[in-house]
Formats: C-alpha cells, structure tokens, sequence
C-alpha cells in the first residue's frame, strides 16, 4: 500500500513520520490487585470504594457501590489507585474495557492499573477505547477475551513527539466525550420525567370510567399461525410485512428488519391485516412491550405473528395512543405480573388480557394525555438522534486524531 508523504507503515499502521511507536511495557508501570476473603465478613462494608472490572462500563468512574475495610485491604491482594488512573479489564464480560477513576479506590484482579511514564493518560486512554475491539478479536480464547498483565504491556501505542500534541488530541476528544456524556445526562433526565409525568397522567381520577379492556377493544391475534411456517418467510420487499415482537423497539418498529409473507398468506387472516393507529403487544416471552402503529410503508401492508395481539377500540370508544400509553404504564406491568402462567416460558393468555380495568377518561382528556406523553418521546427521540451523531462524530475524530491523519498541532 502507498504511504502518503510524511507519513510511515507501522506495527499499528500508517502515522506521521515524526511520531514514535511503543509497547505499553515501555512506556507505562501496570499492576493488578485483588480480592479479600468473602468467608470474611470483616472484610466488607467498609469506607474503602472497591473497583471491579463490571464497574469499567463507565467511562469516568465517580462512585462505585463496592466497599472494602482497611482490615480488608491489609490482608489480601487489593491495590490502592489514586484519582486519575487509567485501568483496563483483564477478563470476564467486560474484558477490554478501560476506563479512568476519579475517586482514590481499590481494585481487585480483574483490573490492570496503567500508569503512563512517557505519555499522557489521557492520550492512552483514548487510544486504548479506539482499539478496544481490535484487541479483543486478537485475544479471544474460548468465546470470551482473557487479557493478562503480559499481554497488555505488549501492545503498541503510536506516540506523538511532543506533550503539546498529545495533550492537544486528549483534549478533543475529552471535549466530545463531556458532550456525550451531557447528553447522556440529559436523556436520563428526560426518560424519568416522562416515567414520572406517565404514573401522575395514567393513574384512576374523579371523571374516569373503569371498562374492562374486551368490552372497549377488539383483541386480536394469529390463530395458531393458519399453518404458517417460517420457511415462508421472504425479504420480497413488494409484499407484505410480518411483524413480529422482535422488530419493536422503544415503541417504533424496525422496519428495515422486518420479514415479508406471501399476499395470499396475509390474505388469510383479514381481522389481523394492520391499520395505522392500532396498538400492539407481546404476549409471550418479554411480555407487554407495547408498539403504536403510526403508518405502514410500501407496500402498505402488515400482518403480525402468533405472539401479538392487536387492539382496536370499538366505536371510537377510546384514544389508540392514549391506550398505548396506558399499557406501557405501571399500572398494566402490575396487572401483567399478576396475570401471566407459565414455569420457564411466561405467556399472558387473551382472556386474561381482556380483564384488565382500563382507565378511561373524557376522550378530550385523553388526547391531551397522549399528546403531552407524545410530546415528550419526541424531545427523547430528538435527544436519541443528537446523541447518535454525537458518538459518531467523536469515533471519527478517535480515527482521524489518534493515528495523526488530522494533525492539532
């Protein structure tokens, strides 16, 4: 492969010809700690935060709820971190992850300590995120990646000459993750209220009446699939949809996943054939994810598969997204947890669903309830949206910064 001028083929691919390569060995001091004795319960409970490799999901740990006493500490192989170290998981679900802790704490053996000599943590750090997934295909061993101390001293870091370069890109990229990390916050904030604005709208008042759910709506389901098989399934885009409890998601359907049915086989079952606002929900399985239907693409036709049921209110006898927000609400997770059978594979029967008191205020209050809980799940999806390129943004400057593609100073 050509190599632009300026720039150089390494172990870790084309750089600036004025940056350095390096193995973390070199360039970096790494222990792990441990764990005390759990048969011990002296051990725990203490004031002492203890790190695990499950913590590492963060990127920047503040608070841990593990707890360790100094006797704790003293009579095992736990290893005091101070602020700012970068550490990386060794093995389990985490493994490759690293993060950087902003609180003085403990870490157990799952955990390497990198203390950078020769380069900026934070430059490392950014680094080590960029190649996280490269390093955990080379390592796998038995379906999950196991790193040890050895390992990760040998991998290669690109070095920029100069502290003002790396501290330039940290910088940067510190900047985009503060940004991810607002929005993070801001979504938090926002699925809560929403939670919270749902449990004070949907909740019995003076003017509601009580209806059990069969005598306002029509439910519907596939019975027994009319012999459909799912070797009749196509990706024929010209035909109809078959949705399934797979394609939901946050209350959208993944239409871009969706299987295709043969017209004759979703001519056979016109009572299931889905119109713009119906309602749908698992019965089976992960119960009661619930799906507002807002419009079907082309070819404009939809059917659903043996584990939906399909509402449809009877003489406009109430508001479809006000329904579907009342069954995405507590009150009817409660009724599902009292309602469903099943040992090892939980189903929610249609009779049963039948029985639930559904609330149902004047239809003037119900479109204004749907339409503040509306309301609010577009602001989310907006958050959603913004978020996405957010993340996206920052992987191409990882990309660009990072291998000097994109020089800062």
């Amino acid at each position: 492969m050509e190599v632009n001028p300026g720039y150089k083929q390494t172990e870790v691919g084309v750089i600036p010809e004025d940056w350095d390569v390096s193995p973390i060995g070199e360039l970096c001091s790494c222990f792990s700690g441990g764990t005390p004795s759990t048969s011990n319960p002296r051990y725990y409970g203490g004031d002492i935060p203890w790190i695990t490799s499950g913590d590492l999901n963060s990127v920047r740990i503040k608070e841990v709820e593990g707890r360790i006493t100094g006797e704790g500490l003293a009579n095992s192989a736990a290893k005091m971190i101070n602020e700012g170290t970068l550490m990386l998981a060794l093995y389990g679900a985490t493994a490759g992850v690293s993060a950087v802790s902003e609180i003085r704490a403990a870490i157990n053996q799952a955990i390497l300590a990198i203390l950078p000599k020769r380069l900026g943590t934070e430059f490392l750090f950014q680094y080590l995120r960029l190649r996280k997934d490269s390093y955990i295909s080379t390592f796998t061993q038995g379906g999950q990646p196991n790193f040890s101390g050895e390992i990760v001293k040998s991998f290669i870091i690109p070095i920029p000459p100069t502290k003002a370069e790396q501290q330039a890109i940290a910088e940067a990229l510190s900047d985009a993750d503060a940004l991810i990390e607002s929005l993070e916050q801001l979504l938090i904030k926002k699925r809560h209220l929403k939670q919270g604005a749902m449990q004070d709208l949907i909740r019995e008042k003076p003017r509601d009446k009580v209806r059990l759910l069969r005598e306002v709506s029509s439910l519907k389901g596939r019975i027994g699939w009319q012999g459909l098989k799912q070797t009749e399934f196509t990706g024929d885009e010209d035909e109809p949809f078959l949705i399934t409890g797979m394609n939901f998601k946050d209350g959208a359907i993944r239409w871009g996943e969706v299987y295709h049915i043969p017209e004759a086989r979703y001519e056979m079952a016109p009572d299931i054939q889905l119109q713009p606002e119906d309602v749908l929900m698992t019965k089976d399985g992960t119960i009661g994810k619930v799906l507002y239907i807002d419009s079907i693409p082309f070819p404009g036709k939809a059917s659903l598969n043996s584990h939906l049921l399909l509402f449809r209110p009877f003489r406009g006898s109430y508001n479809s997204k006000y329904l579907y927000y009342q069954l995405g609400s507590q009150r009817f997770k409660d009724f599902i947890e009292l309602s469903k059978s099943g040992t090892t594979f939980f189903g929610l029967s249609q009779a049963a669903v039948g029985t639930y008191p559904v609330l149902l205020p004047p239809m003037e209050e119900q479109a204004r309830i749907a339409g503040t809980l509306s309301d609010m799940e577009a602001e989310i999806a907006a958050l959603e949206e913004k978020l996405t390129k957010a993340r996206q943004v920052k992987q191409g400057m990882m990309q660009e910064l990072l291998t000097g593609r994109i020089r800062l100073v």
